[in-house]
């Protein structure tokens, strides 16, 4: 049960992210004095999406190729769509995301970035939100879509748009607070007599 200032938090984008999902919740991990690296698949810099066109650059922290659950308390996932949809077809970006949910680790999502938890099968059963238009994609995935600002279920964390980003930031170091979500969620599957899953 980390101190949020003792913990580290990785944030995995590439070109397209919808840059306030990205700076803002870095902003505000970084004041609460956690640590918090942007890992990508890109080496540099990576260019963010401000409204309808390119926004700021922001500096690649890790390369992907390095970058490990076990290093990490949570990994937060922007949005925006061209970002989401270029991480769900890289393996280790998804393998990355994989391992922070396996673990019981704080998994959070905005926006489009439920998308990465669909191509998972990581959002059957749970309550989750996304950005609306993605609304039908959860729910054919299984997932029970509720028109929240932050909902969380088992650890992971979601939020709709950029306007839930103070809620969104807030929850996240809420739930890194709390601790892990692994014991958690193997205790409530034992009470319902369901298995744990293994490895996909």
């Amino acid at each position: 049960m980390p101190e949020i200032s003792q913990a580290k938090v990785l944030i995995l984008a590439t070109n397209g992210f919808e840059q306030d999902e990205l700076l803002v919740p870095q902003r505000k991990l970084q004041e609460a004095g956690a640590q918090v690296d942007v890992v990508s698949p890109e080496k540099g810099k990576i260019r963010g999406w401000k409204l309808k066109d390119w926004g700021e650059s922001v500096s690649v922290d890790k390369s992907l190729d390095d970058a490990k659950a076990d290093d990490y308390d949570a990994i937060v996932l922007p949005g925006g769509q061209i970002n989401p949809d270029l991480l769900r077809v890289n393996q280790k970006a998804l393998q990355l995301i994989r391992s922070f949910l396996d673990s019981g680790k704080i998994v959070a999502a905005v926006c489009h970035a439920p998308w990465l938890l669909v191509e998972l099968d990581a959002v059957r059963g749970r309550q989750v939100t996304s950005y609306h238009s993605i609304k039908t994609d959860v729910i054919n995935a299984g997932g029970k879509w509720v028109d929240r600002e932050v909902v969380t279920d088992q650890g992971i964390i979601t939020s709709r748009n950029p306007g839930d980003l103070e809620a969104f930031s807030a929850k996240i170091i809420e739930e890194i607070e709390e601790g892990s979500h692994a014991g958690r969620r193997q205790t409530a599957r034992a009470a319902k007599g369901e298995p744990r899953p293994g490895v996909h």
